[in-house]
């Protein structure tokens, strides 16, 4: 076999990157090759909706099978990657070779493992993929006790829908508040308020020492020796970029594979999008980060498509994020990360703020619960990085966008 473009990966990134290859009217053949047997699918309700069962995952289909073949986009799926010729032209797909005139790579990657004694029991679950929350919900019937390892987004969206649907949820987060990496310290303390008041046990500045059971999981050991009662456990501490192919194949990188602004890699005819991507980025003062979210996947996608069909494009897109627990919807743009001020507009106590973070007097990035005409009018003040009055921006009877104008 062999493609003008092969798309390594099936997710956000990579269905992105065959729709705008057609959509900038590429002619060559292509093909979306997943480790997955699914259709290209949205990964962010996998822990909301899905796991809740709001949403069949008829719902979650990024496109159906027709839209796929009306534009001869072929479906290599449940195959992995194990090795990239760069001067062949072609990758090794458990142990077959398909040739690719460009390469996509987008992988995003895996889940973080526990290393600790008891890591490999049954009932220690990730979030990543239809098949780990599948496997979950067929458990829950017989679990009243959750650990979550972890407080990011995941471990937190997790916790919300197992505490609605009446399991004794604990929170272990290893750092002294949740979200340390992402928001600023009021928003780590109204979730943990938040969390507490719908019944989880937020457990700051805990070690995990070992999973304890037989078979299955029966309890987290902490350091100390205080063991918390786990009919489940479920990880959620990061992820570790799948980009080992290409390393190896000896593309620049390691968190992530480096591309450029175009999503090239340093090695000929290869891309990298997505989770995956170590990319220089302006809105996080021009350090080289990876993003892991749908909104850089889906515009470094189209970036690396573009380039493909011979069209002009770089990558300069305003980073967001959202994350829906309990009733609340936190929306984020901009990177918070090296902020000096935080402005706190509107009340936490009535469950409807925002947060907007400064570095020298620019607005670098806004957290906003239940605010969305603060996220929507606050874009342009990242996007314009502009400097500001803080009594001003607190000031909710005047709107923001009132403010870019003046």
């Amino acid at each position: 076999m062999k493609f003008d473009v092969l798309i390594v990966g099936a997710g956000h990134g990579g269905a992105q990157a065959a729709i705008a290859l057609r959509q900038n009217k590429f002619e060559g053949s292509i093909a979306l090759l997943g480790d997955e047997p699914e259709l290209p699918y949205e990964r962010p309700p996998l822990s909301k909706e899905y796991l809740s069962g709001e949403k069949a995952f008829e719902r979650l289909l990024i496109r159906n099978a027709a839209f796929w073949e009306e534009r001869q986009v072929a479906m290599l799926s449940g195959r992995t990657v194990t090795a990239v010729d760069p001067v062949a032209h072609h990758v090794t797909a458990d142990g077959e070779t398909i040739g690719y005139g460009r390469l996509i790579w987008a992988t995003g990657g895996k889940p973080r493992r526990l290393s600790c004694d008891g890591h490999d029991l049954a009932g220690i679950h990730t979030v990543r993929t239809r098949a780990d929350v599948d496997q979950m919900v067929a458990e829950l019937d017989g679990v009243t006790y959750v650990a979550v390892v972890g407080g990011g987004y995941i471990g937190l969206e997790a916790a919300a829908v197992l505490a609605k649907l009446g399991k004794q949820v604990t929170v272990l987060e290893a750092q002294d508040r949740v979200l340390a990496r992402v928001a600023g310290e009021a928003l780590s303390r109204f979730f943990e308020a938040e969390h507490r008041a719908h019944g989880v046990d937020v457990r700051l500045g805990v070690q995990v020492e070992a999973i304890e059971g037989e078979a299955s999981v029966t309890g987290v050991r902490l350091a100390g020796g205080e063991v918390i009662p786990a009919d489940m456990a479920i990880v959620g501490i990061g992820i570790v970029p799948a980009v080992e192919p290409l390393l190896a194949a000896g593309a620049a990188g390691g968190n992530g594979v480096l591309v450029d602004d175009q999503s090239r890699t340093s090695l000929p005819d290869i891309f990298a999008i997505g989770d995956c991507a170590l990319h220089v980025n302006r809105y996080a003062a021009d350090s080289a980060i990876r993003l892991e979210s749908v909104q850089n996947a889906n515009d470094q996608a189209t970036v690396a498509a573009k380039t493909i069909c011979g069209v002009e494009a770089g990558y300069d897109a305003v980073p967001w994020f959202w994350s829906n627990q309990y009733d609340l919807k936190l929306q984020t743009v901009g990177i918070s990360a090296g902020h000096h001020d935080v402005v706190v507009r509107g009340d936490t106590a009535t469950r409807s703020f925002s947060l907007i973070y400064l570095r020298a007097g620019r607005v670098i990035a806004l957290d906003c619960v239940n605010a969305v005409k603060d996220y929507v009018q606050g874009r342009k003040l990242v996007v314009e990085g502009l400097v500001l009055d803080p009594v001003a921006l607190a000031d909710t009877s005047v709107p923001l966008k009132e403010l870019v104008a003046s």
